[in-house]
């Protein structure tokens, strides 16, 4: 379904980006909108939140793109597969792929567990994997895929209790790399995003309120990232100006070399 109201750099597009029902999901899918694209808002569990995002795209002056709401579970071969159909149905093909849905676990290797294991690399690692050989099949030349990696896989301080998250965005990004050659034979290009500390509900789980204002305070503008803060760098990738990009895993972090969380257990 095209939208012939929409203008922007991506008027005309259709953009696909899963787990984008709020945080750094929703204002990517939102800004994409405000670039023209047509866009598919993905959730599994909270239905409000991704209408509230849809509403605020299709109700919103600054977007021409506009929007509409899926129920999938990326984290499966079928959710992601339905995802695409729904996609197809309602805008057509996507030319644009954001793999930002994901799961994050706070476990020591002592406690780690085989179930914990199989959750966390069926949603951040094989369900990105088998939604982007979905859409390959049909994305036409000037494609764009785009994961949504971590800060933590190159910061200068790791974490014990991250050791499974980190372990699967490091899989997305040797991903971006190797699918970028085999998919850039076709004009399709592959790349990642990596964002430090954002300051999302997610995020802010689990810490006291003097780890987060030593955290932000490690940034030279003293302060955490911010959605708003990431949506821009997925937009130019996803645009036709970042045709000559391609298999590089790019930092938003606020700082060159990262030790955020050296404050952390």
């Amino acid at each position: 379904m095209h939208n012939p109201a929409a203008v922007g750099p991506l008027a005309g597009k259709v953009a696909i980006v899963t787990g984008s029902s709020r945080s750094i999901g929703a204002a990517i899918a939102h800004r994409l909108a405000a670039d023209g694209a047509n866009v598919i808002i993905n959730f599994h569990k909270i239905a409000v939140d991704a209408k509230r995002t849809a509403d605020c795209i299709n109700n919103s002056p600054d977007c021409s793109g506009k929007a509409v709401v899926v129920k999938a579970d990326v984290s499966t071969v079928e959710g992601g597969e339905f995802l695409l159909a729904e996609c197809i149905q309602n805008f057509g093909p996507p030319d644009i792929l954001v793999l930002n849905a994901s799961v994050m676990s706070h476990t020591r290797l002592a406690n780690t567990s085989e179930e914990e294991f199989d959750t966390t690399f069926n949603t951040n690692v094989k369900g990105p994997l088998f939604l982007a050989k979905a859409v390959a099949k049909v994305m036409q030349p000037g494609g764009r895929i785009i994961f949504i990696s971590t800060a933590l896989t190159s910061a200068s301080t790791v974490l014990p209790i991250a050791l499974l998250f980190t372990m699967s965005k490091g899989a997305l990004e040797q991903m971006t790399r190797i699918l970028a050659k085999d998919l850039g034979t076709r004009g399709i290009t592959v790349n990642c995003v990596a964002p430090g500390p954002v300051d999302t509900p997610v995020f802010r789980a689990g810490k006291t309120p003097q780890q987060l204002k030593s955290i932000a305070s490690l940034s030279p503008q003293q302060r955490l990232g911010v959605p708003e803060d990431i949506s821009p760098i997925v937009a130019f990738l996803a645009s036709q100006d970042a045709q000559w990009v391609n298999g590089q895993t790019i930092g938003v972090n606020g700082v060159r070399h990262l030790s955020y969380y050296r404050t952390l257990p």
